[in-house]
Order: structure tokens, then sequence, then C-alpha cells
């Protein structure tokens, strides 16, 4: 066993970590980060990189199919075939060389490397077990950005044709059925992918609705792209368990049903990791997480937590944000997490984005809005693409038209995120936007149009 001494040391390399590093590192902390898989954590290697990528190939695929059908754009091509194979090796070459590229950054920031599995002696030490040996870690600071894990149903437990996330992203062919539990954005991503790639799927929810945790006008019009993809939605219903190739699951009448399917994927939601001696130290958890300050510090001091095993939202955009203030803090800096929102993305068809406050949520802190809406059946450009379902909604403050919160969804409205973010962070009022010269044509006028329906004179509606 061999010891060594640093400054800081941060324990997962996903994208809270692998950020936290660099900018540590890039300030002059002498900085090793340990990981026990690939550089990226699970955002990257199986999770919103390789997901995207297999959004995007269905969506080709999807499209070129509807090519050999009398469509209104006129255009006509033979019946296209899918290479999966070769799908898959797409997706994982972007997944390596976005492994090398997270490498190289740490690297040429200065941090130090470690694979190895880490597992906390006390609040100061870590013992790695890695390739080379075991070696102990001593570390003034230690930032915990372990990220989290998919929730097993004991009834369903992974294996055989019961499926992670993980597990569908590394699938060696399009499966000929798929049921999904979890009306969530994970399983519907992943169950709408497969389905434009040709699977049956069917989606079991306990809710009353899918997404449940977006506003009822925000999912319609996913719901009803999922019907034309002939995406089954079976609603108020709990699946059970298996019984041989069927899916066994209790409607909300009490009767029960088999669903036959080739695989189930199990997407009911993710769980902090903790398989690292957190037992170890005394913190203070809240709930399942652990708790910390703005400063992302624990109730321990000199340690931290970052990303999803402080909580809601499981988001890595979050955990990066947190990052890089803990890096300044541990530089000496003044830096604290003070975040007015945190853009939530759902990578369905049609997209979803949230940031700030919806309504309800306005209603609920006592604040009198003034909301304004605009339909993309009135844009130009969304007409253009063969995607006019959806709108972008603006809720500002009835007193000074300070925007409070922004939600949309259309295609491709992710892109938009950036924006409605920073209109929110720099305090922007509904008039600041409406004034702003947007280009035409294109989504961003929704943004537009819908400000100025909150000060109620739109143009276009």
């Amino acid at each position: 066993m061999s010891d060594r001494k640093v400054d800081l040391l941060v324990i997962g390399a996903g994208p809270g970590g692998y950020v936290c590093a660099i900018r540590a590192a890039q300030l002059g902390v002498d900085t090793l980060i340990v990981e026990q898989d690939k550089p990226g954590g699970t955002c990257l290697n199986v999770g919103c990189i390789p997901s995207k990528a297999m959004i995007h190939a269905a969506d080709e695929f999807y499209k070129a199919c509807s090519f050999g059908s009398n469509n209104e754009l006129g255009i006509k091509a033979g019946k296209p075939e899918i290479d999966f194979a070769k799908t898959l090796d797409w997706k994982n070459s972007i997944v390596k060389n976005l492994n090398s590229g997270v490498s190289g950054l740490i690297k040429r920031a200065g941090a130090e490397s470690l694979t190895g599995k880490a597992r906390f002696l006390d609040g100061k030490t870590v013992e790695v077990l890695s390739s080379d040996g075991t070696i102990k870690v001593h570390a003034q600071n230690i930032v915990i950005a372990t990220g989290s894990e998919p929730i097993e149903i004991p009834s369903l437990p992974f294996g055989d044709n019961v499926m992670s996330s993980t597990d569908a992203l590394a699938l060696a062919e399009v499966p000929e059925s798929l049921a999904i539990v979890g009306g969530g954005y994970i399983g519907l991503e992943i169950g709408t992918a497969f389905a434009k790639l040709g699977s049956r799927v069917v989606v079991v929810e306990s809710a009353d609705r899918i997404l449940p945790q977006y506003d009822a006008a925000l999912t319609a019009p996913v719901a009803k792209r999922l019907s034309a993809l002939n995406i089954e939605l079976m609603l108020n219903a709990k699946a059970q368990g298996l019984s041989g190739d069927a899916l066994e699951i209790l409607l909300q009448d009490g009767s029960s049903r088999s669903l036959a399917a080739s695989k189930v994927l199990v997407t009911v939601g993710r769980k902090p990791r903790t398989d690292y001696g957190l037992e170890e130290l005394s913190l203070t958890m809240d709930g399942a997480y652990i708790a910390i300050d703005a400063k992302c510090q624990t109730s321990m001091r000199g340690v931290y937590a970052i990303g999803d095993v402080t909580g809601e939202p499981m988001l890595a955009h979050r955990a990066m944000a947190q990052g890089e203030v803990v890096a300044d803090v541990i530089a000496g800096g003044t830096n604290v997490f003070d975040k007015m929102c945190i853009p939530a993305v759902c990578f369905t068809d049609p997209e979803i984005v949230t940031v700030g406050l919806s309504p309800e949520e306005a209603a609920d802190e006592g604040v009198e809005v003034s909301i304004g809406q605009f339909p993309l059946q009135a844009n130009g450009r969304a007409m253009t693409m063969e995607r006019d379902d959806g709108f972008i909604r603006v809720v500002a403050r009835k007193d000074n038209g300070v925007v409070l919160g922004i939600q949309a969804v259309g295609s491709q409205v992710s892109e938009l995120s950036a924006a409605f973010s920073l209109a929110i962070e720099m305090g922007a009022r509904a008039e600041d936007i409406a004034s702003t010269v947007h280009a035409h044509p294109t989504i961003g006028e929704g943004f537009q149009e819908a400000c100025m329906s909150v000060l109620g004179n739109g143009l276009h509606i």
C-alpha cells in the first residue's frame, strides 16, 4: 500500500466531478480525481449522450421510412433498411471520443487521474483499490460526486429480459416488442426511439398520465405523438412481475392483463450511489441524499457533495455548476450555488423545456402573474419543418413584468433552453424580450411572441 497526499480528492469523474477537478486544478489546487469506470459518468457513457445518439438515429430512420409513401413533400424513396450493428458502432465511437476528450481536459488542466474503487476510511482518508494495488489518499478536501443508478423493482429484478436504461442502450438488436415500466422521461425517450426503429412499444404508468412531473398542457402534445407512433399507453396500471415471457399488470379496476414482451425496460427513477463507505462518515442526510449548504459543503468540514447524490434535480448541468462552485470555494473563493433556475429538458418527441416557475408554482408562492402563450401552429419555421405541434409559454410578474418561468413543448425547443435560462438569470422583463429583434423565420420568434402576449400586444395570433 502506498500513500498519497493532496489538497483535493474528487470521487467520481462524471459531469460534476470532472468539471470540479478541472476548475480546481486551473485555480492551482493539487487535485486527484478517482473513477472506477470510464470518465464522463452515467451521462456520457450510458445516459444522456448515447441516448441522444440513439434518438437521432431513430429519427433519421423514421423520416426515411416516411419517404416510401405519399408524403406532402413529394419525396419518394425505396424502403430503407438499418444496419443496427453499425448504428451501435457509431454511437459507441461518439462516447469513446468524448471519454478521451474528458481525460485530455483533466490532464491538460494539471489534475491527476486514478482508475479504481474508492472507499472512505474517515473524513480525510480514502482507500483506492486500483489495478496497481491499494492506495491510501489523504486529502484536505474531498468531493463526493458518485452520481446515481437505476432503481430496481423487487418484483422485476434486472437480468435476462428485464433491463435498466443502461442495458437498453447496449442492446445488440432492436427488440420485436418492448414493455416500459414507468412513463417518465427516460422510458419515453428510449421507448420512442425503439418504436421508430420498429419495436412494438407499450408504456405502463401507475399515474393517470405520462410525465406526471410536468403539467398536463405540456405533456398533451407528447401523448398525441406517442399515439401517432403506435405506442400504447397503459395508465393507472401497475406492473406486478413476470409470468414466463409476459408482464403481469394490475389495472385500476382491479382486473389484470398479461402483456407479452420480448424485453421489459424498468425506468421508475434513480437513487444515489453510496457504496463507497459513506457509513464511515457522520453526514447529515436529507432522506437518501447527502444534505449540503449553498457552498455544497456537507455537515463535515472539508467534505463536499455535488450532483445526483445531493438530490433533485438529477441533471448533469446542475452537477457541473456545483462542481465549479466547490472548486472556487476550495481555492479560497466566496462562490455559492445560487441559481435562479436550472433548465430541465425532456428529449421526447416533441421535446419539453421548463425553467423557473410554472403558473401553478407561482400561484403556490402567492405571486400574481401574467401568462403569455404562443402556439407553434402560428410559427412559420415550425410549419416548414412539418412540426407545428406545441407552444411556448411565459410566466411573468403582473406588477413589473419580470419573467419568472418559461415552458415550451415542440420539435427542437431544447435549443431554446439557454435563452430561457439567461432571461431569468438576468432578471429580464417581458418587455425586454418582446422588444429584442428575433431572427425570422425561427422557432425562437415564439419566445418573443409569448412575451408580447404577456404585455397584451401579440402580433401573430
